[in-house]
C-alpha cells in the first residue's frame, strides 16, 4: 500500500500552491511600497542639486564679472553667460539684486522643488531669500 502511495506521489506534477504564490506577491508588494517613496525622494534631491550647481556656477561667473569691472556686479544673466555661465536645462536663473557691495541670485527648477537663493554675503545656496 505504501509503495502504491509513493508511486502516485512521483507521478503527480510538482508546482507551487496558491498560498505560496500569494506570499511571494505579498513580499514583492511590500518591497515596492518601501522602495518607491525612497526613489521619489532621490529624484527631488537630484533636482535640488541641479539648482545648487546652477547657482554656484552663476556665482563664479558673477565674481569673474565683478573682477573684470572694478567690483561692479551685473544684474543680467546674459552678462553672466559672457563670463562662462551656461544655462542648466530645467533651471531658470535670475539676478535678484546686484550692487557694488554684493549680489543675490535665484534659481527656480521646473520640477516641484523649492526655489534656492545664493547671496554673496553667505556664499552658499539657501532656501531663504536674500536680505
Amino acid at each position: 500500500m505504501f509503495r502504491r502511495f509513493h508511486e502516485k506521489l512521483k507521478e503527480q506534477e510538482g508546482g507551487f500552491t496558491l498560498i505560496e504564490l500569494l506570499v511571494v506577491i505579498l513580499i514583492i508588494a511590500i518591497l515596492a511600497a518601501i522602495a518607491i517613496p525612497v526613489f521619489l525622494k532621490q529624484r527631488e534631491k537630484g533636482w535640488t542639486a541641479q539648482s545648487e550647481s546652477a547657482l554656484k556656477n552663476a556665482a563664479t561667473a558673477q565674481e569673474s564679472f565683478g573682477t573684470a569691472n572694478n567690483g561692479a556686479y551685473t544684474s543680467s544673466v546674459p552678462a553672466l553667460q559672457s563670463e562662462g555661465f551656461n544655462n542648466v536645462s530645467g533651471v531658470t536663473l535670475s539676478v535678484v539684486s546686484a550692487t557694488a557691495s554684493g549680489y543675490c541670485l535665484k534659481a527656480v527648477h521646473a520640477q516641484p522643488v523649492p526655489a534656492l537663493f545664493y547671496s554673496s554675503t553667505t556664499g552658499k545656496p539657501s532656501p531663504t531669500a536674500c536680505t
